[in-house]
This record gives C-alpha cells, structure tokens and sequence, in this order.
C-alpha cells in the first residue's frame, strides 16, 4: 500500500475575493459592483459556499496526514512530493491546471457548489471528500487516467497540458511559424495553433469545429466537419491551426488533424518577439517561442490521474 504524508488541498480565490483584491476594500467593491449593474448578494452567496465547503473538506480530512492548503496561484511553483494527496476545491479549470503539476499523485477533485458548476470533473461534493480520500489512502479508489499533452523546446524547457496547448503569437497579431507533420511542412501565418487532449477536445478545439460546421453549412456543404470528441485516455491529439492565412509567404494546407500516438507535431517559430507557448488557458505560464526556437508536441509520457470512485 502506497503511504501518503501529506494532504495538499487545492483552493482558488471566489469572485469576490479577487473584487476585494481588486478594490482594497469590501465596501469600494460593492460599490463598483451595484454602480454597474451587477449583483453583490450573488457574489456574496458564491463566496459563502465556497467557505462554508472548504471549511467542510479541512474539518473532514482529518485522517492522520497533515493538511496543506495551497492556492492556486502558487500551483507553478509548489514542489508536490510524491507522498502527497491531492485534494482540489474549485471548478473543472482547477483540476486542469493542478494535474499537469502533480505528477502521477492521484488527484480528489472535489466540487464546492454544485449549483453553480457543473463539474465534469469534478465527481465528489464536499461532504463526499472524506470517503474518496480514505478510499486512496486505502488503495481502494479507482482511478481514471488522463493523457497530457506536451511541449518541449530546443534548450529543454517543457510545458504540459490537460486540455489544450496554444502555440503563436501572444496577442491579436499574426502568429508567423513553419508547422511540420507526418512529413509535410509548411511557413504559415494564422491566429495560432491548438493541440488539444481527450480531456479538452469538448473546449477549446471544438469551438473551430462548430465555426467550420456553420460556414460548411451556409456553403452549402452535405457533410458537416465531424465531432472532435476523444476519450479522456485516447494517446492522439487533435491540432487545428486558428484562422490560416494564404499569401506569397504562407500556407494553408495543414489546417487540422489527429497527432496519432506516438508522433509529434513540431513548429518552428518565424516571430521576433511575443511568441509563447501556454497551456490550459493559463497565460502568465508560459514559454517564450520566438525566432530560432523549435517546439516539438507529443502526448506525454505520464498521465493524470484522476479519482472517480
């Protein structure tokens, strides 16, 4: 049986913390709040949830392990050991962006406020933590793995993805690379590129597949594009280039597809400056990718892992 010392639970500001963060003061929030239209009470409500559900996960966590509390914020830089359970209180997005930290620490996402989320990743409630923790700490849980997506670079540096990679330009100008795959390369120029795991192909991806299925449709297409769905385990990955540009120097033959397992997608960056590399949404983690740099994608070696039951 694997021995765990430690319980790091997982939290992120509400709403109305990062208002107050904003403001200074509860008061000067709600000011602003109520002066543009919006409902305090809901954010106020929001918060107490989450409060009144963390207080509940700590309280009931008292197992024999120490318990940590680490926010979000932290996640990048916090040095997860190996005997350490992993405990998330949040949204879908949290799980996502502490699983590719974790390394192959099982992971209890725990939802605050089933009301408000939804939770598909998220399969235990607050007064259900204690139970799937003991279940773990038992080597009784069961365990749902999750493939990531990577990045790597010429100089070594690595970033991993639940759900998706963004690889261009950081802001709304053009991102300028060549794309390589399964033998064939291109210079393009588009709004960037999205690889995109089982985990996140209902995300991000799917949003270019529902705009190729309207413009399909109002051409006058028969077949429209199909779904991107995968498993959550599925080693493949889609990649979809985000508005492709055709002119002298650029390209549009590679515009999507599925990355089968075991082979990579590699693209050179033609950008002098403001070129990154980011995961999951999360922009101020990320890699510069500017001239000269080469980024090579690949599902990664090790999984998530996530407790199901």
């Amino acid at each position: 049986m694997r021995a765990f010392d430690k319980i790091v639970v997982v939290t992120r500001k509400t709403r109305l913390e990062e208002l107050i963060e904003r403001f200074n003061t509860r008061g000067q929030a709600k000011f602003y709040l109520t002066h543009a239209g919006g409902d305090f009470a809901e954010y106020e409500q929001e918060d107490d949830t989450y409060r009144r559900a963390l207080d509940q996960v700590v309280s009931s966590l008292e197992l024999g392990p120490k318990v940590q509390l680490v926010d979000r914020g932290f996640v990048p830089t916090f040095l997860f050991a190996p005997e350490d359970l992993v405990v998330t209180l949040g949204q879908d997005g949290l799980v996502a962006n502490t699983a590719k930290y974790v390394g192959a620490q099982p992971i209890v996402a725990v939802n605050p406020d089933p009301a408000r989320f939804d939770g598909v990743l998220l399969p235990f409630g607050a007064a259900q933590a204690r139970v799937a923790v003991q279940r773990v700490l038992a080597a009784s849980a069961q365990v749902r793995e999750v493939t990531l997506a990577e990045a790597t670079l010429s100089d070594g540096q690595r970033l991993l993805a639940f759900n998706e990679l963004f690889l261009g330009a950081h802001s709304h100008v053009s991102s300028r690379y060549r794309i390589e795959v399964a033998g064939c390369a291109e210079p393009q120029s588009s709004s960037g590129v999205i690889v995109s795991t089982g985990a996140g192909s209902t995300g991000w991806v799917s949003s270019v597949f529902n705009m190729a299925r309207g413009v399909t449709a109002m051409m006058g297409g028969e077949t429209p594009p199909k779904e991107p769905r995968l498993p959550w385990e599925d080693e493949r990955l889609w990649y979809v280039v985000r508005e492709p540009f055709v002119s002298r120097h650029s390209q549009a033959s590679i515009v999507a597809g599925l990355l089968e397992a075991g082979h990579e997608l590699t693209l050179e960056s033609s950008m002098p400056s403001g070129g990154v590399i980011f995961s999951d949404g999360v922009e101020v983690d990320f890699l510069q990718f500017n001239s000269g740099a080469t980024a090579h994608v690949r599902a990664a070696r090790h999984k998530a892992r996530l407790v199901v039951g």
